[in-house]
């Protein structure tokens, strides 16, 4: 059996939540392979909104087992705190005891140096995600699965603040009291032990049973530590090949891959946007679409559907499909855009560039619609609408199989 998988192919915040839920109906297993706690998933069920940030989206199906997976930097404070919106967790949450540990120290790192870029800064969470996976990196990080020993942890902790004191001084960081620390610790592991697995094993032995298993990442193909807008990016591999190190998998265990857009473009931090619209039409796709970070409530930059780097994230990624989201919010708009190509110097190019700070986008203009709201089959939509996604077919050379026409479940074409 192979595992499936959902993986964001424009910055991030695409709608993957949704999708995962909607599918994961039909999983046994769902697992987390990337990201921390900076990123979430907004699911609407029925009008309820839940928001996960660590937590796979497959919990809110009651059969489901979900993984959070090696790859994962975990916040435990974090963690438990999103834990408490659910009950009967216990045998249906496995977190990996590989899955290194966001500490207070990286936040507070974190913080301080972005704070130090001023105009220069990368727009991160403040989070700790970046030096967690620097400390995994440079091999300093602590895994989950040492809280099974908190006066260790405790101890090594204590000792790299010392070993470090001239870089905590500088940015004003207090080396904690071992007491204090090792209690904190202990509250850490007295919740979270339960859940700790041999995730790798887990994964392996349900795909060997032939179970059902859907892999989701957190952000998007553009936001890859290697293959996004560098260094405009997050900290850890977003696109598909992420899933393999992230959970231990081999690349011959991945099956159907999903990618996930906008029907336009959105993006939270700083770094190029080529297709950003700093108009009145930008404005009406945030507020429409309600575009602010689940986790951070930040307004999200928002402008029109870039075919170029959605061929390029399509390729890279392997996607069999795409599903397209929020198709909702073009809904009143005469005329829709369509970046095509980029100018670069008087010369049209139709390949990402690595340097998107100069590009001009070239846009194809079409015709809008009124309203897509509620449609759950295809013929219903109207007859520009279907327009619009064959287009979106051809340049991203890539087939449609999923339209999302409003944040409910239940509002979804699948083709």
């Amino acid at each position: 059996m192979k595992a499936d998988m959902i993986v964001g192919i424009q910055w991030g915040d695409e709608g993957k939540g949704k999708i995962v839920d909607l599918m994961a109906q039909n999983y046994d297993v769902v697992c987390r392979y990337q990201g921390g706690h900076n990123a979430g998933h907004t699911i609407w069920v029925d009008g309820v909104r839940y928001a996960l940030h660590l937590i796979p989206s497959g919990v809110l199906n009651p059969k489901a087992i979900n993984i959070i997976g090696n790859g994962v930097v975990v916040s435990a404070e974090a963690l438990i705190e999103e834990m408490k919106q659910f009950e009967g967790l216990l045998g249906r949450l496995f977190v990996s005891d590989k899955a290194h540990m966001i500490l207070k120290h990286h936040i507070l790192i974190d913080q301080a140096k972005e704070k130090l870029r001023g105009e220069k800064a990368i727009g991160t969470t403040g989070r700790g995600i970046g030096p967690s996976y620097g400390s995994k990196i440079e091999r300093s990080g602590h895994r989950l699965g040492e809280l099974r020993d908190t006066a260790k942890l405790a101890t090594s902790l204590i000792e790299f603040y010392t070993e470090n004191r001239a870089l905590f001084q500088a940015l004003d960081i207090v080396t904690p009291d071992f007491s204090a620390l090792k209690d904190e610790l202990d509250g850490y592991a007295e919740i979270l032990l339960p859940y700790l697995a041999d995730t790798t094993q887990m994964v392996w032995k349900f795909l060997d049973e032939k179970k059902r298993v859907l892999l989701e990442g957190a952000q998007g193909t553009l936001l890859d530590i290697d293959h996004g807008t560098y260094p405009y990016v997050t900290s850890s591999n977003t696109i598909s090949a992420g899933a393999c190190v992230g959970l231990g998998l081999s690349p011959k265990d991945i099956g159907k891959v999903t990618g996930i857009v906008k029907a336009y473009c959105t993006r939270v931090g700083n770094g190029p946007f080529p297709t950003e619209d700093f108009g009145d039409e930008g404005q009406m796709l945030r507020e429409k679409g309600k575009e602010y970070g689940t986790s951070t409530g930040r307004p999200r930059r928002c402008g029109w559907f870039d075919a170029v780097a959605c061929r390029y994230a399509s390729r890279i990624n392997g996607c069999d499909d795409l599903a397209i989201m929020k198709l909702d919010v073009l809904d009143g708009l005469e005329t829709i855009k369509v970046c095509v190509a980029y100018e670069i110097n008087g010369q049209r190019v139709e390949t990402l560039p690595e340097d998107l700070n100069n590009v001009t986008p070239i846009y194809e203009e079409m015709a809008g619609w009124e309203s897509v709201v509620g449609c759950r089959s295809y013929d219903a939509l109207p007859q520009s609408a279907k327009a619009y996604l064959k287009r979106l077919e051809e340049i991203t050379e890539t087939k449609i199989g999923l339209i999302s026409t409003s944040p409910d479940r239940n509002d979804t074409i699948i083709l």
